[in-house]
């Protein structure tokens, strides 16, 4: 099951509030009971399932819903996710999750979903987020519609100038000291 077919989910929220140099909160949700693991934390695997949550809301907020899926035979496909762990997370903590617009051409994206815990405004983890637009009647990558570039352009824009965060464009490698 997908996460918009998720029982939690939600109705979409209203369009995204789009402003120049800040990342819209696109959703929150709490840590779910079934979401932690034999450490008494957040599972990994559901690290990723609440980012995906948060992606979907995303695109429900900016038009591409289920019908419009479906309207239109499009999707978009995940081609590379990177999660940063950066404290715990631990049941019922609230999250807030945050985009930044990386990058974007006419057929992909590039962004970084922040995961924050709401209460105390910490950061808790990443995930970079390199997905492509489909043409589900070929599966193949297709360009956005004008009406999700319209969007997609406008959170870019609203971002060119933005810091570019710590944790995207990390490689993964153990970190050796030099010897002294």
């Amino acid at each position: 099951m997908s996460a918009s077919e998720s029982p939690r989910r939600t109705s979409p929220g209203p369009r995204l509030d789009i402003r120049r140099n800040e990342r819209p909160v696109v959703h929150r949700s709490a840590v779910q009971p079934e979401w932690i693991d034999y450490n008494g934390h957040m599972n990994v695997a559901y690290y990723l399932l609440a980012f995906d949550e948060a992606l979907d809301a995303l695109f429900d907020r900016i038009g591409l819903t289920r019908p419009y899926r479906r309207q239109h035979a499009v999707s978009t496909f995940a081609l590379e996710v990177h999660l940063c762990y950066i404290r715990e997370v631990n049941l019922e903590d609230p999250l807030r999750f945050e985009v930044q617009m990386l990058d974007l051409d006419e057929k992909r994206f590039h962004l970084l979903i922040l995961m924050i815990d709401d209460d105390a405004d910490e950061l808790c983890a990443t995930a970079e987020w390199i997905s492509a637009h489909m043409d589900m009647t070929t599966r193949r990558m297709a360009p956005f519609r004008a009406d999700l570039m319209a969007p997609l352009e406008e959170i870019r824009a609203a971002h060119e100038n933005m810091a570019w965060p710590e944790q995207a464009g990390r490689k993964i490698g153990i970190r050796r000291r030099k010897a002294p």
